[in-house]
């Protein structure tokens, strides 16, 4: 766990970059009155760019030494709004000239998003690959054409959609496109504990890895499961003993296979007596169709890949044909 900066936990402002871009922080500045929710005009290391305030937070040493922004230098004008607006219609025409591009580079990418910086001196393109790619001819030839700084990242499927949006299987706005800001890892794990389907098609999101709300609840389902008895514990009901077979974590109720009767009855929690717990009994050995779908461990596991942020990129540095390798 990353430290805070100093002992006396000096709040920062976090700032997200544009609508989707990645999040850093901020010092506050007594000469200009910072709102929670608003768009500024920042001041990078060599461009201008707009970032809206997310909130107030106490910084890690770690987010202090990677944030690029400078400082805040004033609130989103309208004109400055037309700007905007004026670099979104050319980032649209520069990612059609940069498809051609990589069609005749011959290149195995998938163009995602263009972005133009405020002040139009650098731009960005989003891109994803299944693997590393070399495109320092595409730099080369996209920095003689734009003659602008130019940059190439190379992103992760996670931060596709999260650029894209999309409507969820919730039938909401994607979670990481409306207000989920940064990715935390979501493993199987958390889907056994929740007993979910363990099939890909519904525990996976539009990105095609585990749906990121598998997290939001998880510690609650964690700690409902140590207050209940486990799967294969011997307890006593009002209908007589059996093992429990299965278990509901919202309703805090259990399935009971009766030994008398062999009949599957469902108990609250409440209502039974715990009289000889043990470790869970394998999936194989009980009769519970919701989580014993036949699915590929390895297909499992390609969920669950940890989320990063920009696999790798390269910038050039120029307004020439020089590119920084």
């Amino acid at each position: 766990m990353a430290k805070h900066v100093n002992d006396s936990k000096e709040q920062w402002f976090l700032l997200r970059m544009r609508e989707a871009g990645r999040n850093y922080v901020c010092k506050p500045q007594e000469d200009i009155d910072i709102q929670l929710g608003e768009h500024y005009i920042v001041e990078l290391d060599r461009s201008e760019d707009y970032a809206r305030v997310l909130c107030k937070r106490v910084p890690t040493a770690d987010e202090i030494k990677n944030t690029i922004i400078k400082r805040i230098k004033r609130k989103v004008t309208d004109k400055d709004w037309s700007r905007i607006e004026s670099n979104k219609q050319r980032a649209r025409d520069a990612f059609v000239r940069c498809l051609r591009r990589v069609e005749e580079h011959e290149l195995e990418m998938k163009l995602v998003d263009v972005e133009y910086s405020f002040d139009g001196s650098k731009i960005v393109f989003y891109f994803t690959a299944d693997g590393r790619v070399d495109f320092r001819e595409l730099v080369k030839t996209l920095a003689s054409e734009f003659r602008a700084r130019i940059e190439l990242r190379q992103i992760g499927v996670r931060d596709e959609s999260g650029i894209i949006g999309g409507i969820a299987s919730c039938g909401l706005k994607l979670c990481c496109k409306s207000f989920l800001y940064e990715f935390e890892p979501v493993t199987i794990k958390m889907a056994k504990d929740q007993r979910l389907p363990l099939n890909p098609a519904k525990i996976s999101g539009l990105c095609g890895r585990l749906l990121c709300c598998l997290r939001y609840e998880n510690k609650h389902y964690k700690k409902t499961a140590k207050t209940m008895p486990r799967e294969g514990a011997l307890v006593c009901t009002p209908n007589g003993k059996g093992r429990v077979i299965d278990m509901n974590m919202i309703s805090r109720s259990v399935s009971v296979l009766l030994s008398e009767t062999e009949k599957i009855v469902t108990f609250p929690v409440d209502k039974i007596k715990i009289l000889q717990d043990q470790e869970p009994v394998k999936p194989a050995k009980i009769d519970r169709p919701a989580l014993s779908e036949d699915v590929d461990v390895a297909d499992l596991k390609k969920l669950e890949d940890i989320p990063s942020a920009d696999i790798d990129d390269e910038d050039d540095d120029d307004n020439g044909d020089d590119t920084k390798e």
